[in-house]
């Protein structure tokens, strides 16, 4: 393995490490409704747990109410009760076969408690890319262990790696930043 190995890796697995922070954050509820607010919900579908999205159709009526079109007669029950009983505070309604999902406008409490998940959920995106940066570290060091590269190369790449964790720490403050302005929007 070369240096130039580590630094493609590593970059690679900053780069998912922050799509799975941005996957995180979307799972956040904030006062506007989302599709993907429902995609932690299971419901039992023929002896199994699925996520409601592989057994319904979710889209927006509006910015606030979410809809649910079950492809099966008898699932819109199960899926409502699924809903209701997650822990999303959601308060569905059925009307025949479709599911109407009302968002409820979240309080000032509730606003400064997600903010709290958001600043935890980024905090744990850092520690997360500082981790990859110390292994990728670590291998460099290895290989200047083993005379594999010269010094100069091995302090070469420990600045390169930083500063690729410097630009990731950064966009990942910036993520945080723009959620919690989202969240507190009123």
């Amino acid at each position: 393995m070369s240096i130039a190995d580590i630094k493609k890796t590593v970059e690679h697995k900053m780069l998912k490490s922050v799509e799975a922070f941005k996957n995180e954050l979307a799972k956040i509820r904030t006062g506007r409704a989302h599709p993907g607010i429902l995609d932690q919900v299971h419901v039992e579908y023929y002896g199994s747990m699925v996520p409601v999205s592989q057994v319904a159709n979710v889209t927006l009526i509006d910015a606030r109410n979410i809809s649910v079109q079950p492809w099966e007669k008898g699932l819109g029950p199960k899926i409502e009760k699924a809903i209701r009983e997650s822990d999303l505070g959601l308060n569905p309604s059925a009307q025949g076969d479709l599911i109407r999902v009302p968002m409820p406008p979240l309080t000032e409490e509730r606003r400064r408690d997600l903010t709290k998940v958001v600043r935890g959920e980024g905090e744990d995106a850092k520690v997360a890319v500082r981790n990859l940066r110390r292994d990728a570290n670590e291998q460099a060091k290895r290989l200047l262990k083993d005379k594999e590269i010269t010094e100069d190369d091995e302090r070469r790449s420990q600045d390169d790696i930083q500063k690729l964790t410097d630009r990731t720490i950064a966009e990942i403050d910036k993520l945080v930043q723009g959620k919690e302005a989202e969240i507190l929007a009123v």
